[in-house]
């Protein structure tokens, strides 16, 4: 059996013997008793083993003799009440090595920090730390597509391989056949796929013609953006989840927003408390707290013209070091400000001036403001970005032309205004921004398995 499946069975499994296998993370010997802290992934929370360090079986004292941290083992014993914290703990009668470890392994009992630990990416899913958050992160993966798929989504995986840059900020990887080392200039037309490919900054448009096919999709999946920076937030590789939605326009979409995030977050809480109780006192934030109040909360929905200017009449108390105008974007002190003190709340900001935003943003009448929106949310800021899309051909084409965009690159595309297109929209949000909320960790890199950032793509 496993360890979840001990501590779910506790009661009926009191005085009967078990077999388990695992790995030791701790090993603390005393005089005339032994105790062993034991996991094998299946449950958060850490077994105990104890034996009798003066009479127990010579064999097995001569195992845990040399028993190593970190070495994987098989032990047996009889299950018995932890009177200290209400589970059970094992009674050790036999213990056998199935991996022994080196003396050289790197995670001793000992808080390491979160720079060494990913140095050594590869072992640092046995920490306490790493096992509660990639727990929450697989619970909040599995909770996604089950909100999108208990609703009537249809899952579309969109290629990793593309030859649009979909945001046209040209921060892409290019992918080629060619070999540098040669040293000849790259002929696209001789290459591959006959011309420029890269990796994909995005699933959305090709989410988009699936939407005007099957009205309710989403895409979930890895994008990468070749951004030469070391922020926290920053990563060349990281999971955006995308809905497309027909006949949806701004509105609707920040319904979909809404219930979409209230409905991740309280499946985190449900299924994770053990995990997130760990990551508060580790952090020292009230994860859970907050997480309970913006589930509880009603997301208050303003235009980014109001939004500046309630910025503009707090910035006599609040003296912004960026202060606050009608054609410039907002802030992190800006968001802070409406989400932590205005409002107390996540905050919706739409109809943004369309300089800002790309290309396919439904253009408003004001000819100034595009229908797009950003949920702003207190501890985190910006948490999604999402649209109605232009459905209008000219338009969308026109706006390509002033972006330098060519739309015969993306004929497909603009066709949808013409075969049958309607009223759609759509919104994206990191993955690891989500985790990064929930868990309480300040880096990118400590939420994603193995990161990948400038000068960084090891393991």
């Amino acid at each position: 059996m496993d360890i979840k499946e001990l501590f779910a069975s506790k009661a009926e499994l009191l005085g009967k013997s078990v077999t388990l296998s695992g790995w030791v993370r701790n090993h603390r010997k005393q005089k005339k008793m032994g105790f062993l802290d034991f996991f094998d992934g299946t449950a958060f929370d850490l077994l105990q083993l104890i034996y009798d360090a003066e009479g127990g079986d010579p064999a097995m004292l001569g195992a845990l003799s040399e028993l190593k941290i970190g070495s994987c083992a098989e032990i047996t014993g009889t299950v018995v009440e932890n009177v200290n914290n209400g589970s059970v703990e094992i009674l050790l009668s036999s213990l056998r090595v199935l991996g022994d470890c080196a003396e050289d392994y790197p995670l001793q009992p000992k808080r390491h920090s979160l720079e060494f630990l990913r140095e050594n990416a590869y072992l640092r899913p046995r920490t306490r730390l790493f096992q509660a958050v990639f727990r929450v992160r697989s619970v909040a993966s599995m909770a996604i597509h089950e909100y999108f798929q208990d609703r009537g989504y249809v899952y579309v995986h969109t290629p990793l391989l593309t030859a649009n840059d979909a945001e046209g900020a040209g921060n892409t990887f290019t992918v080629t056949t060619f070999d540098p080392a040669e040293g000849k200039k790259c002929d696209y037309a001789e290459d591959f796929f006959g011309r420029h490919a890269s990796l994909a900054v995005t699933g959305q448009l090709e989410a988009e013609t699936f939407a005007l096919a099957f009205s309710k999709v989403y895409t979930f999946g890895p994008t990468f953006r070749a951004e030469n920076s070391n922020t926290r937030t920053h990563a060349a590789e990281f999971w955006m989840i995308e809905p497309e939605v027909a006949f949806v326009d701004l509105h609707g979409l920040m319904d979909i927003e809404e219930d979409f995030l209230k409905s991740i977050l309280s499946k985190i809480l449900e299924k994770c408390n053990s995990e997130l109780e760990f990551l508060e006192k580790y952090n020292n934030l009230p994860l859970r707290e907050r997480m309970r109040a913006l589930i509880d909360s009603n997301i208050v929905r303003i235009s980014f013209h109001d939004a500046i200017t309630i910025l503009k009449e707090a910035d006599a108390e609040e003296n912004f070091a960026f202060k606050p105008e009608y054609d410039e974007d907002l802030a992190r002190e800006h968001e802070k400000y409406l989400t932590e003190k205005k409002f107390n709340s996540p905050v919706f900001v739409y109809d943004w001036p369309k300089e800002f935003k790309a290309f396919y943003m439904y253009q408003n009448d004001d000819g100034k403001t595009v229908a797009a929106v950003d949920l702003l949310v207190p501890n985190a800021g910006e948490l999604m970005g999402g649209s109605q899309r232009e459905t209008r051909y000219d338009r969308l084409v026109g706006r390509m032309n002033e972006l330098g965009i060519s739309p015969d690159s993306m004929y497909w595309y603009c066709n949808l205004r013409k075969y049958g297109g309607c009223t759609h929209s759509g919104f994206g949000m990191g993955f690891e921004r989500l985790l990064i909320y929930a868990t309480g960790m300040e880096n990118i890199r400590d939420v994603i398995p193995y990161h990948r950032t400038p000068g960084a793509c090891d393991f």
